[in-house]
């Protein structure tokens, strides 16, 4: 069986784009060189990939809605957010309260990093995401209607939310990437938090949750035809996060001086295998907290079992 395959260049699945993993029973065809923002968008949107990295609360935006893929436990991209919450230097906010009654930029409103990070906010800091004026530059994967008392609005065209940032026309923007003024060393762009990795341990200690930001998803209609497929690609997918962790054991393969004391570090404070895959009760919680944040939200109707989102490799 012939697939297409659309993931990012991540070393826990490069081996499979290498050809150094198989698929029992599958051929992949890869498809290269695509951004996140667009392979979400051409999944939302045409279902043009057999099996796809796809973002997490996006997924359950699709499966509320009634589209026709499944997810598997696999979970390619997880990353912590606090340090992705940006403000105007002058604008005097200081703790994450300051944020109430702000306007605040997001790329869109569904990237799974600023769901989580509204959550994360509200559950943690009190700060409510109604109580924040939102806006966004960019369409939305899935076209969704703002719930009562939710203010979302898109800037004109041609307008920069990172730019905006830096001008004070918005007062804090949270990003799944760094502002471009940010990145320049431009002094009017700050993090809120600058100790970000330590609330980002602190968070995971509190909470037992590595966020996860995307899932990888199937057609419905090859699981439905194919059952074993489900199988087969857990399978692939395990075997090559596993020969990517011992790659990376060695220290010459990464380029980074303290790469050991820091590979030391993460393993004291989120175990072996942060990257587990399969519904263990880590990953449930992970994923219900997700599909709480996403419905709290307003991006879906109803909180669904996690069991009911996920094929079953059998």
């Amino acid at each position: 069986m012939r697939l297409s395959l659309a993931c990012g260049d991540y070393e826990i699945t490069r081996p499979i784009a290498d050809g150094l993993v198989r698929a029992k029973g599958i051929e992949f065809d890869i498809v290269p060189d695509m951004g996140s923002r667009e392979r979400h968008m051409r999944m939302a949107r045409g279902q043009e990939f057999d099996v796809c990295e796809f973002n997490v609360c996006a997924y359950f935006m699709a499966r509320d809605r009634g589209v026709d893929f499944t997810a598997l436990p696999v979970f390619p991209h997880r990353r912590f957010r606090h340090g992705f919450i940006f403000v105007n230097a002058g604008k005097g906010i200081t703790e994450p309260k300051d944020l109430i009654g702000r306007r605040v930029g997001s790329t869109n409103f569904q990237p799974a990093g600023v769901v989580w990070m509204r959550g994360v906010l509200e559950e943690f800091f009190g700060v409510p995401h109604r109580q924040i004026e939102w806006l966004t530059e960019r369409d939305e994967d899935i076209p969704f209607e703002p719930a009562a008392g939710l203010s979302v609005s898109r800037v004109a065209p041609g307008q920069l939310l990172d730019e905006m940032l830096a001008e004070g026309e918005i007062d804090a923007m949270i990003s799944p990437e760094f502002p471009a003024p940010f990145l320049r060393g431009d002094a009017r762009v700050r993090r809120l938090f600058p100790d970000f990795k330590d609330r980002e341990q602190a968070y995971y200690r509190q909470a037992g949750i590595f966020p996860i930001m995307h899932v990888t998803v199937v057609k419905k209609a090859i699981l439905d035809e194919h059952p074993w497929v489900a199988a087969s690609l857990m399978a692939a997918f395990q075997q090559a996060k596993r020969l990517a962790y011992e790659r990376v054991a060695n220290p010459r393969v990464v380029p980074l001086a303290w790469f050991t004391s820091a590979l030391e570090e993460q393993r004291a404070v989120l175990g072996d295998d942060p990257w587990v895959y399969g519904l263990t009760p880590e990953n449930r919680r992970n994923l219900a907290t997700a599909i709480r944040y996403t419905h709290e939200q307003g991006l879906i109707g109803r909180q669904m079992p996690v069991d009911d989102l996920f094929a079953v490799a059998e």
